[in-house]
């Protein structure tokens, strides 16, 4: 039993050290896009299916199909780490898994509505997670949370600015500052959790 314990922890923190492989992804996307600008234009714009005169996106069956891979990967990945993370931590990041996921299948120029349903949740949950995994883990590994609470109070800030840019220049910018660093960040938490506690009950 304590071999399996062990080695479902190693196997949930590999599957989250993989997915800032994502950022690769996307920027080759995004240069084989015409009309998109990384700093100004959402990313969902890159898994949009249709083109116009001025914006396409080769790459989106790439982008979309990442999207799903990537979400699936911080689903289980976290329901493998489950022991380390806590109930409410746990719910929140499978909820964010699940959304990343669902926004790949549903692409924001076929089901604007839709997509942008599934997309919310990860921008409330991941933000939300990182803050309490912080503080749960405050005691045995400060750096981390110091890590976890900075990435929390960014990626929050970033989302909402996203939410009120509202397709303005610098929505791009904003979006990539709420995602991205959170991909490394819990690819950091899931290399140093493997290592155990003890944690601070937080739920």
């Amino acid at each position: 039993m304590e071999c399996w314990g062990r080695g479902r922890l190693v196997a949930g923190a590999g599957l989250w050290a993989v997915r800032p492989a994502y950022v690769v992804v996307e920027l080759l996307v995004a240069s084989v896009a015409r009309g998109h600008d990384l700093c100004d234009d959402a990313v969902s714009r890159l898994g949009a299916v249709g083109c116009t005169a001025s914006v396409c996106s080769p790459g989106h069956e790439v982008l979309n199909a990442t999207f799903v891979v990537v979400g699936a990967l911080l689903a289980v990945g976290t329901v493998l780490l489950a022991p380390q993370l806590g109930r409410l931590v746990t719910a929140l990041l499978v909820a964010a898994g699940l959304s990343t996921a669902l926004t790949g299948l549903v692409p924001v120029d076929v089901a604007p509505a839709r997509h942008a349903l599934a997309a919310t949740p990860l921008f409330v949950a991941q933000p939300l997670a990182l803050g309490l995994l912080a503080a749960r883990v405050r005691r045995a590994h400060p750096r981390l949370a110091g890590l976890l609470a900075t990435t929390a109070v960014g990626a929050g800030a970033a989302g909402l600015g996203f939410v009120l840019l509202d397709g303005a220049a610098g929505t791009g910018l904003a979006e990539r500052v709420a995602l991205w660093p959170v991909l490394v960040a819990l690819a950091a938490a899931g290399a140093v959790l493997v290592r155990g506690g003890p944690y601070r009950t937080i739920a």
